[in-house]
C-alpha cells in the first residue's frame, strides 16, 4: 500500500495535536500548517509555519496534490466560497471543521437536527455571520457545489491541553481563577442545561478514521461523545479536579462581565449553552468501528489534561478585561 499524504490546517490546537499522531499511527505521511513554531524528528511528519490565508501559500502548498486535506481554519464565509474550489480540486478527500453549533435547540443532536440558519426566527441574529450561521452557510457551500470529495465534521465543545470550558468561559478565565484560589462567576440559566464536552483525543480519532473512508465521502458527522452532564454538573466535576468557588448571577451581569453585552457573546450563551446539547453519536462509531465504552469518560479526560495544564503561565491572564470584570464585579457585590 502506498504511503497517503495529508495536508492538516490549523494542526497544532485542540483536536490537531490528537489527530496527527492518530494520522502517522496509520502510516500516513502529514504535512502540518499552523501559526505555532513547531519542528519534528519524524520523517514523516513535517512543519510549516504559516498562515494559508496569506501571501499565496494555500496555492503553493496544494501544488503537492495531497491525498487528504483536515481543515481546522477559520473562514467567514465569504471567504470560504473563495478557496473551496481549489481545496476540494486538489485533494482527493477534503475534512471540513463544522461544529455542534450550528444546531438549534431540539436534542438529541443528529446529523439530521434542525440547524439555527434553518429555523431560527431571529432576523438581527440572522443578518449576522455569527460562527454558529458561518459554519452553517459554509456547509451548503460544500452540500451545494458539484464535488463529492468532501466529509463534514460536526464536534461539540472540545477540551484539550491548554483548552477548557464551562459555560462560556475558556481556560484564561477558568484555569486562572480555579488555580489562583479566585471566585468564578457563572449565568445561573445555563446551570441546569445539559451539555456535551468532548476530549480532543476521542474527536482525533474519529476524523483519522473518517478520512479515506468510503463511507464519509459525502457526508456529515457528529463527532463527539455522547456523554452529557448539566453545566452545573461539569462545575462540580472540575471541583473535584481543583476545588475553586463559584456563584451564579442573571444573565445580563454575566454578559457585561464577559464582553460587555457584545452580540457575539449573547449568541454563544443564548444559542448554545442554553440548549440541551445532548448529541447522538451512532453514525460516527458505525462508521469508523469506535465504542462509545472506548471514548475518554469526562471526569478522566478533564483531570488527564488538567494535569497537563496545571503549571502553564495562567497568572499572565490576570490583567485580561474578564477577569478584571469578574473581580470589579464580585468586589462591588461583596462590598453591598
Amino acid at each position: 500500500m502506498s504511503v497517503k499524504t495529508v495536508l492538516v490546517l490549523g494542526g497544532t490546537g485542540a483536536m490537531g495535536r490528537y489527530l496527527v499522531p492518530e494520522l502517522l499511527a496509520a502510516g500516513h505521511s502529514v504535512d502540518v500548517v499552523s501559526l505555532d513554531d513547531m519542528s519534528s524528528d519524524d520523517p514523516m511528519l513535517h512543519y510549516i509555519k504559516g498562515n494559508v490565508k496569506e501571501n499565496g501559500l494555500l496555492e503553493e502548498l496544494l501544488k503537492k496534490q495531497y491525498d487528504g486535506i483536515v481543515d481546522f481554519m477559520t473562514y467567514q464565509t465569504e471567504e470560504f466560497k473563495k478557496v473551496y474550489s481549489l481545496l476540494l480540486e486538489n485533494t482527493g478527500h477534503y475534512i471540513f471543521l463544522s461544529s455542534c453549533r450550528i444546531f438549534a435547540d431540539a436534542p438529541p443532536i443528529n446529523e439530521n437536527s434542525p440547524r439555527l440558519l434553518d429555523v431560527s426566527e431571529d432576523r438581527e441574529f440572522l443578518a449576522t455571520d455569527d460562527y454558529a450561521l458561518y459554519k452553517a452557510r459554509e456547509e451548503d457551500v460544500l452540500t451545494g457545489s458539484t464535488y463529492s470529495n468532501w466529509t463534514i465534521v460536526r464536534p461539540a465543545t472540545t477540551y484539550s491541553t491548554g483548552r477548557f470550558q464551562l459555560v462560556t468561559l475558556e481556560a484564561p478565565t477558568l484555569l486562572y481563577r480555579m488555580l489562583a484560589g479566585k471566585t468564578i462567576v457563572l449565568p445561573e440559566k445555563a446551570m441546569d442545561r445539559q451539555a456535551t464536552l468532548s476530549w480532543g483525543g476521542d474527536v482525533g480519532k474519529m476524523i483519522a478514521r473518517l478520512l479515506f473512508n468510503e463511507k464519509a465521502y459525502g457526508e456529515s458527522y457528529v463527532t463527539a461523545t455522547a456523554e452529557h452532564h448539566s453545566w452545573r454538573e461539569i462545575a462540580e466535576i472540575y471541583n473535584e479536579v481543583c476545588p475553586f468557588r463559584y456563584i451564579t448571577v442573571n444573565t445580563e451581569d454575566y454578559l457585561d462581565i464577559i464582553a460587555k453585552g457584545a452580540s457575539w457573546a449573547r449568541y454563544q450563551l443564548i444559542y448554545a449553552r442554553m440548549f440541551e446539547r445532548i448529541t447522538d453519536n451512532r453514525k460516527v462509531l458505525k462508521d469508523t468501528g469506535l465504542k462509545q465504552g472506548g471514548l475518554m469518560p469526562l471526569r478522566e479526560g478533564l483531570r488527564l489534561e488538567f494535569d497537563r495544564s496545571r503549571d502553564f503561565n495562567w497568572s499572565r491572564y490576570s490583567t485580561d478585561e474578564k477577569n478584571v470584570r469578574m473581580d470589579e464585579y464580585l468586589k462591588k457585590t461583596y462590598e453591598k
